[in-house]
């Protein structure tokens, strides 16, 4: 049984500004307004990131556009999300988050087999050196990437 995978948002922005150390899949509360809002893919994750509150971890900044046709039933739409994570997996966040540098940033949204899914990462800061050399990087990759189409 293959899992269908439908992405929403994608957080480009966060694999350049972050080293990206370890990646968490997890589920997400939320009201039936913002889920057909996310059908229409009509959601924002550049300025999200995730926090450790009382052994829960919540979303915090994410942006979901007000649904038109939920009229006075309409959610707030940059509300904290709680996200649904196993316990042991909570506990170490809570273990790497408080040592000095780490952060939980959201990588993607999507819908897994009709269920909304956020993949979460575990990321360290990037200092400018190591964007200028991944920038750097990036050029030559495309410029090989050129050539080799001429070659041909």
């Amino acid at each position: 049984m293959s899992d269908t995978v439908i992405e929403i948002a994608r957080n480009k922005k966060a694999r350049f500004e972050y080293e990206i150390v370890d990646t968490f899949e997890a589920g997400i509360v939320l009201v039936g307004s913002e889920v057909k809002s996310l059908r229409q893919k009509k959601a924002s994750i550049q300025e999200a990131y995730a926090r450790v509150k009382n052994g829960e971890v919540y979303l915090t900044g994410m942006n979901i556009a007000i649904y038109e046709m939920a009229n006075r039933f309409n959610h707030d739409p940059v509300r904290d999300r709680k996200l649904l994570l196993h316990r042991h997996e909570i506990k170490r966040l809570i273990g790497k988050v408080q040592e000095k540098g780490f952060t939980l940033v959201p990588l993607r949204l999507y819908f897994k087999n009709g269920k909304v899914k956020v993949e979460i990462g575990l990321a360290r800061g990037k200092a400018k050196y190591d964007k200028r050399h991944d920038i750097k990087k990036r050029e030559v990759d495309r410029e090989i990437q050129r050539e080799w189409k001429n070659y041909r």
